[in-house]
């Protein structure tokens, strides 16, 4: 199974491609689709679809699995973020893959044991999990692989297909 995982967002959105095959991960490829500040809003959008699309086409995943929308007090971030989220639900409904979300205390469970687990320590994990020369940086490129990394766990479990 081939999945990719998404840690959506406008400025830098985290996207990671895992092989998942008989409890073994090999990851393919991951990285970020980063856009400018000052751009206009639909036109950084627009950019986060076509290079969304573009690793669709490039990997072919199964599935996509995205981190479910984290509300926090800055209401100006939730909706940019839900607005990314819009995007890459339908770059996936595009390229006809079902898309599961995660929330971050199941991601964190799923690749630390722990629900309330550290930034460093999901970052940790999934450096030994993958077997990566080193921590993928900026932290949504480690996020985007721990939701991969989740769904593979729970690929018959708790995930909720969006």
């Amino acid at each position: 199974m081939r999945i990719l995982g998404i840690d959506p967002g406008t400025a830098i959105m985290g996207y990671g491609i895992v092989d998942y095959t008989g409890n073994r991960f090999v990851p393919r490829d991951y990285g970020c689709i980063r856009s400018a500040a000052g751009v206009p809003l639909h036109l950084r959008l627009r950019k986060l679809f076509h290079q969304l699309n573009d690793l669709l086409k490039k990997y072919e995943p199964n599935c996509l699995a995205i981190e479910e929308l984290f509300f926090n007090r800055n209401s100006k971030t939730v909706l940019a973020v839900g607005q990314a989220r819009g995007i890459v639900l339908l770059a996936a409904a595009e390229a006809e893959i079902d898309v599961y979300e995660y929330t971050p205390l199941q991601v964190k469970q799923a690749v630390v044991g722990l629900g309330r687990a550290e930034k460093k320590q999901v970052q940790y994990m999934i450096r030994v999990i993958l077997n990566l020369p080193e921590t993928p940086r900026p932290d949504d490129v480690a996020d985007a692989l721990a939701v991969a990394v989740c769904h593979a766990n729970n690929s018959s479990g708790w995930g909720a297909l969006v």
